[in-house]
C-alpha cells in the first residue's frame, strides 16, 4: 500500500471508530437496546420492531431526538451498563427512581451535558457520589436518595449553579455538610451518617431535611458550647432551683386544698331553657344503613328521646362559640330529616330547618355506644369543637342526655369521597379526574395535619373515604374528627380494618402515626380506584399496601392505577409519586412513617408540579428551577 493510501486509510479509520461527541436517533436506539437487554428484559415491554423509539413507552422525542427516559418502577435490576444512557446526548430528563439498579453510575453519563432532572432515587447505587455530575451545569433537580452512596458531600456540589433540589437523604453519607452557596428550593439530607454544624445558608429548611444525623445547629438544637461558668456560680444555680421548686410546691399545695374545699360545697346544675318537644306527624328522619338515602320513616321514633330523656344532662343543644345560635333542639326536632347512612360511631341524617329568615340544612349523627361519662363528654367535644380549619367539617352544636347524644355539623351537599369513588362505575359515570383527586388528598391532609398540631396526643382516629365530605367545588372536608376518644372499642367493626394500622388494638388510642397509615391507605384508595373495606385482593388476604407495593415493584405502574387516571399522561409521574407517597404513610413501622406536616408538604409541592406540568414549555428553562417535581421534607420518593 502506498504511503498516500496508507494514510487516507488510516485517517478514514479514525473518524469512523473515534466519538464525535454526537448521536442520532438510530444510534440512540441502539443504546436504548444496549440498556434494556442490560436492566429491562420482560419490563421494558419496547416493541423494537419499530423503527424510532419515541413511541416507547417513557421515551420522549423533540426533533427526532430522545429528550426524556423515564422508567420509574418498572422492577429495572442489575448495573447501568457503559454505552446506553451516556449516547443519549440531548436528554433532558432521566428518571430511573423505585427500581433495582445497582453499582455505580455510568461515568459516560457525563456526556449528557443538557441534563437537567437526573431522578436515580429508591435503588441500590453505591459509592461515593460520582464526581462527573458536578460537571453537568444545567442540572436543576437532583434527586439520589434511597440509595448506598457512601462517602463526603463533596463541595463541588458549588459548581451546579443552577442546581434548585438536592435530595441525598437515606444514604450512608459521612462528615459534614460543606456550605453550599446555591439557590436550593428543596434539600434533604436526613438519615445519613453525618455530623457537625448545619451551614447558616441552609437552616431556613424544616428539621426533618436533617433528621437521622448528628447534626446540630439551625432548625435543630444549638451546637454545644464549652461552659465558662465557675464552680461558686454553678453551685448557686443549683441551690436557688431547689429553693424554687420548694416554694412551687408549696404554692400547688395550697391551692389544691382551696380548690377541693370550692368542690365540695357546690352542684353543677345546668339551665334548662328549652322545653320538651312533643314529635308531630309523619318526618322522614331514619336509621337505616349505609346505602339508604332520603328514606322517610317516623322522626319521633329517631330524635324524640332527645327530648325526652329521663337522663341528667342539659335540656338544650349546646352551640360551640364559633357558631350562632339560629335555632334550638325544637327546631331540630320539627325538621324534616332523611338518613344519610350508619358510620362507625352513629347513624348521620339531613335535617332541614325552615327558620323565619332562612332555610338551613345541617347534618345531625345520633351517637352510638358512648363509653365515657358526661363531663369527660362535654370535655372532649368541646375540644373537637373549638377546631377550626378549612378543611374540616365545622362543627356547630352538640346535646347530651342520659340516653341520647347529638352533635350536629354543616351539610356537605356532594357526599363522601368514598360514595364518589365507589358509588357509580357504570357507564353514566363522570371520571374523577387527576386535578380534583390531588386536590382531595391535599385537602384532607391539611385537615388531619391541623387536627395533629392542636398537641401530641389530639389524632383522629378515623381516617377513611367516607370521613372525606366533599363541597360543591370537590374541596375536601375532614369529618369525625375527635370522636373515636368517645366511643367504647365495640364501636368499631371490621369494616374499618383495610383502614387500621397494625399496631392498633385500641380504636379509643389511635395515635398520629395511626392516623398517618390510615391516610396512606386513604391515598391508595384515591389512586386504585380500590375500596380496602371490599373483599381481599387476592387469595393469600394481602391487603391493600401490601398488594400495592407488589405490583409496583414487578410490574409497570398501570396495573395499579385506576384506568380512569391512565389518560392523564401528562402527569404520570406526580401520580407515581403520590403513590409512593402513599406506601411510605402506610410502612408497617409507625417510626418509618412520615408526620401529616411532612405528607402535606410533598403533597403540596406535587400539586405545584403538576399544575406547572400542564403550562410550562419544556425550552422554558428559566421557570425550571421554580417548578418543583418532589415532596419536600422527606422527599425519598421525589421524582
Amino acid at each position: 500500500m502506498k504511503p498516500f493510501h496508507f494514510l487516507l486509510f488510516f485517517t478514514f479509520s479514525s473518524l469512523i471508530l473515534l466519538p464525535t461527541g454526537k448521536s442520532d436517533l438510530a444510534s440512540e436506539r441502539a443504546a436504548l437496546l444496549v440498556l434494556r437487554s442490560a436492566v429491562g428484559g420482560r419490563s421494558l415491554l419496547w416493541n423494537v420492531s419499530q423503527s424510532t423509539p419515541c413511541l416507547w413507552v417513557g421515551v420522549k422525542c423533540q426533533q427526532n431526538r430522545v429528550v426524556e427516559l423515564r422508567l420509574p418502577g418498572m422492577g429495572l435490576s442489575g448495573q447501568l451498563p457503559a454505552g446506553s444512557i451516556g449516547n443519549l446526548t440531548e436528554l433532558h430528563t432521566l428518571s430511573l427512581r423505585f427500581n433495582a439498579l445497582s453499582g455505580s453510575v455510568p461515568p459516560d453519563l457525563a456526556s449528557c451535558v443538557n441534563l437537567r432532572n437526573l431522578y436515580l432515587q429508591g435503588n441500590f447505587f453505591s459509592g461515593d457520589i460520582p464526581e462527573f455530575l458536578f460537571t453537568l451545569s444545567n442540572l436543576i433537580r437532583l434527586n439520589l436518595a434511597g440509595n448506598n452512596f457512601s462517602g463526603e458531600i463533596s463541595s463541588d456540589f458549588n459548581k451546579l449553579t443552577r442546581l434548585g433540589t438536592l435530595y441525598l437523604n437515606d444514604n450512608h453519607l459521612t462528615g459534614s455538610i460543606p456550605k453550599l452557596n446555591l439557590n436550593l428550593q428543596q434539600f434533604n439530607v436526613s438519615n445519613n451518617q453525618l455530623d457537625g454544624s448545619i451551614p447558616s445558608k441552609l437552616s431556613n429548611f424544616p428539621a426533618t431535611a436533617f433528621q437521622g444525623n448528628s447534626l446540630c445547629g439551625g432548625p435543630l438544637q444549638s451546637c454545644p458550647h464549652k461552659s465558662k461558668l465557675s464552680g461558686g456560680a454553678i453551685a448557686g444555680i443549683i441551690i436557688g432551683s431547689v429553693v424554687a421548686f420548694v416554694l412551687i410546691l408549696v404554692v400547688l399545695i395550697l391551692l389544691c386544698r382551696k380548690k377541693s374545699s370550692k368542690k365540695t360545697g357546690s352542684t353543677d346544675v345546668a339551665p334548662v331553657k328549652h322545653t320538651e318537644t312533643e314529635m308531630l306527624g309523619e318526618k322522614s328522619v331514619g336509621d337505616g344503613d349505609s346505602t339508604s338515602m332520603g328514606y322517610p320513616i317516623r322522626g319521633a321514633a329517631v330524635l324524640a328521646a332527645a327530648a325526652t330523656s329521663k337522663g341528667s344532662g342539659d335540656k338544650r343543644l349546646v352551640f360551640f362559640r364559633n357558631s350562632n345560635r339560629i335555632f334550638d333542639l325544637e327546631d331540630l326536632l320539627r325538621a324534616s330529616a332523611e338518613v344519610l347512612g350508619k358510620g362507625t360511631f352513629g347513624t348521620a341524617y339531613k335535617a332541614s330547618l325552615d327558620m323565619e329568615v332562612e332555610r338551613v340544612v345541617v347534618a345531625v349523627k345520633r351517637l352510638k355506644d358512648v363509653s365515657v361519662s358526661e363531663k369527660e363528654f362535654r370535655e372532649k367535644i368541646e375540644i373537637a369543637g373549638a377546631m377550626d380549619h378549612e378543611n374540616l367539617v365545622p362543627l356547630r352544636a352538640y346535646y347530651y342526655s342520659k340516653d341520647e347524644k347529638l352533635i350536629v355539623y354543616d351539610y356537605m351537599p356532594m357526599g363522601s369521597l368514598s360514595a364518589l369513588l365507589h358509588g357509580n362505575r357504570g357507564a353514566g359515570r363522570t371520571p374523577l379526574n387527576w386535578e380534583a383527586r390531588s386536590g382531595i388528598a391535599l385537602g384532607a391532609a391539611r385537615g388531619i395535619a391541623y387536627i395533629h398540631s392542636r398537641g401530641s396526643a389530639s389524632s383522629h382516629g378515623n381516617i377513611k373515604s367516607s370521613n372525606i365530605l366533599l363541597t360543591k367545588s370537590y374541596e375536601a372536608r375532614v369529618s369525625d374528627f375527635g370522636l373515636a376518644h368517645l366511643v367504647g372499642p365495640t364501636a368499631t367493626p371490621n369494616r374499618v380494618a383495610g383502614y387500621r394500622a397494625p399496631e392498633v388494638t385500641d380504636a379509643r388510642k389511635v395515635s398520629q402515626k395511626a392516623d398517618v397509615y390510615s391516610f396512606g391507605v386513604l391515598l391508595l384508595e384515591l389512586l386504585t380506584g380500590k375500596a380496602p373495606t371490599h373483599a381481599l385482593l387476592n387469595e393469600e388476604g394481602v391487603d391493600l399496601p401490601r398488594w400495592v407495593q407488589s405490583v409496583v415493584r414487578e410490574e409497570w405502574t398501570a396495573e395499579v392505577f385506576d384506568l380512569e387516571l391512565l389518560r392523564y399522561q401528562n402527569v404520570e409521574e406526580e401520580m407515581v409519586q403520590l403513590l409512593q407517597l402513599a406506601l411510605d404513610c402506610a410502612a408497617q413501622y409507625p417510626d418509618k412513617r412520615p408526620s401529616m406536616l411532612d405528607v402535606t408538604s410533598r403533597i403540596e409541592e406535587l400539586c405545584r408540579s403538576s399544575s406547572q406540568h400542564e403550562q410550562e414549555p419544556d425550552h422554558n428553562i428559566i421557570n425550571d428551577v421554580h417548578s418543583v417535581d418532589s415532596g419536600a421534607p422527606v422527599p425519598s420518593v421525589v421524582d
